[in-house]
């Protein structure tokens, strides 16, 4: 497999070995090198045809050099000898500095060959001509308006790309991996008595155009037209601090956003995380496990490596309540004096790797049903759906916007609600998470974190209630 990537990158093994000892000249601690050849492409259905599309192919390779507390780096957006020096010698050149030091991780190897792979592909989407995503996006189109007769426009959208990936650092690691990834969505908007709604469903996977079954379109179109009645009849409910009770699945956008960042370890490593100092303290109750996986087949979030070239993992961050880990790429992980947690990931080869989650999720409980953890709160909100949300790092503080939603009133859903904001903290929501049920979902829609670049991740949670947090309602 090795060779095979080597061959597409038109490089040798002697040629990496070159560059590295090149980007080392000034005095550098650590050079690492990251090629990238993707293949992607994108087709768009309006109005019950499908009218737009492309595709394009993205090549180059990104190299770091680390001396001291100083990164550099430059990339090439060609495999030319030239041009890979030049960027070698860039990313020396920036970094280079008298602050001394060392890159520790440098003496101790990491990766090697993967145990078994998390993403298959059976028929690769490169092979795979375009034309054979028209009939499926227009059986989704059909699917949707099938379903309820307020539907007045779909989008739908199908999109894949392909990655082969190579790395090499001063270790003499080399390191590949070939990555599918695949997206279909739809967005919808009904119409009823003179007022709209909207909504977007979506399914991504890491594997290959076998994904595009009947299944796929038939799940999609159902999602698309759930809680549609629910939707046109929501209100805004008086607000104040309450009960709050979110549903398995999407929810978990709460627990990325809110307090799996603050667990990425450069945050924690500079001291800006409200986590940062806190390993092995109690963050939650007993018996709430959080997780970052890499291992999931299939999953939008994993990898069979990080961009790092460290081995894709399942990470515990919090067992049993406890803060157990930081997520970790290659420099934190020094730092910290603990091993890589595989979470070095980048936008592509025009991006320094930086700590970024994978699949974040809460394991399920031992709570019962999401039906008993409702039937316990006498009066609060059941969430079914956030939308965008806003969090302060630092402080933990988070917004999030409520698409869908009912009130409860002893222990019943009640009135559907809509346009609320949750607001709360992160640490003390963590503190104050009183039940967890055992119907853990993780949600398999178009997830993208963008934290300084994007990449795809996703996330899951299982029923769960906060003691306390504020809605802002009437």
């Amino acid at each position: 497999m090795n060779k095979n990537k080597l061959e597409i990158f038109g490089v040798s093994e002697e040629q990496l070995r070159s560059l590295v000892a090149e980007g080392l000249r000034s005095g550098g601690t650590w050079c690492d090198l990251f090629f990238e050849d993707t293949v992607s492409s994108e087709l768009v259905l309006r109005d019950g045809e499908v009218n737009s599309g492309g595709s394009h192919e993205d090549f180059g390779c990104g190299i770091r050099v680390l001396s001291g507390e100083k990164t550099g780096y430059a990339y090439a957006e060609t495999t030319q000898w030239g041009e890979l020096l030049r960027a070698a010698r860039a990313a020396a050149a920036i970094s280079d500095s008298n602050a001394g030091g060392k890159f520790p991780a440098a003496a101790s190897p990491v990766s090697g060959p993967c145990r078994k792979s998390f993403y298959t592909i059976e028929k690769d989407w490169r092979d795979t001509p375009a034309a054979e995503g028209v009939p499926v996006l227009r059986k989704l189109d059909s699917a949707i308006r099938s379903r309820d007769p307020r539907v007045i426009k779909v989008i739908g959208m199908l999109s894949s790309q392909t990655s082969e990936i190579l790395m090499y650092n001063s270790l003499g690691e080399l390191t590949c991996d070939t990555r599918p990834l695949a997206s279909i969505a739809a967005s919808v908007i009904f119409m009823q008595d003179g007022r709209t709604e909207n909504k977007t469903v979506s399914r991504s996977f890491r594997m290959g155009a076998e994904m595009l079954t009947d299944s796929i379109i038939e799940e999609l179109a159902d999602a698309a037209v759930e809680g549609l009645d629910e939707r046109f009849e929501a209100r805004r409910p008086k607000g104040g601090e309450m009960p709050v009770v979110m549903a398995a699945g999407a929810s978990g956008i709460l627990l990325h956003e809110a307090m799996g960042h603050a667990f990425e370890a450069d945050f924690n490593r500079k001291g800006q995380s409200i986590f940062a100092g806190k390993i092995g303290k109690r963050v939650a109750r007993q018996g709430i496990n959080i997780l970052d996986d890499a291992t999931i087949p299939g999953n939008r979030g994993s990898l069979n490596y990080d961009d790092e070239g460290v081995p894709g993992q399942k990470t515990y961050m919090v067992r049993d309540g406890i803060l157990e880990s930081y997520l970790h790429d290659r420099i934190s992980a020094s730092y910290f004096g603990v091993p890589p947690t595989g979470n070095g990931r980048r936008e592509s080869f025009r991006y320094n790797p930086i700590p970024r989650m994978r699949c974040t999720y809460m394991e399920s409980g031992t709570d019962g049903s999401l039906q008993d953890i409702i039937g316990s709160v006498r009066k609060g909100i059941f969430v079914k759906e956030f939308s965008n949300g806003q969090v302060k790092i630092g402080e933990g503080d988070f917004t999030f916007y409520v698409k869908a939603g009912w009130t409860i009133e002893n222990g019943r859903l009640d009135m559907p609600v809509k346009d609320i904001n949750i607001i709360g903290n992160g640490p003390e929501a963590l503190a104050d998470i009183t039940a967890v049920a055992a119907d853990l979902r993780v949600d398999d829609g178009t997830w993208t974190c963008g934290k300084e670049q994007s990449v795809p991740v996703s996330c899951g949670i299982p029923s769960v209630l906060v003691g306390k947090l504020t809605v802002g309602g009437e």
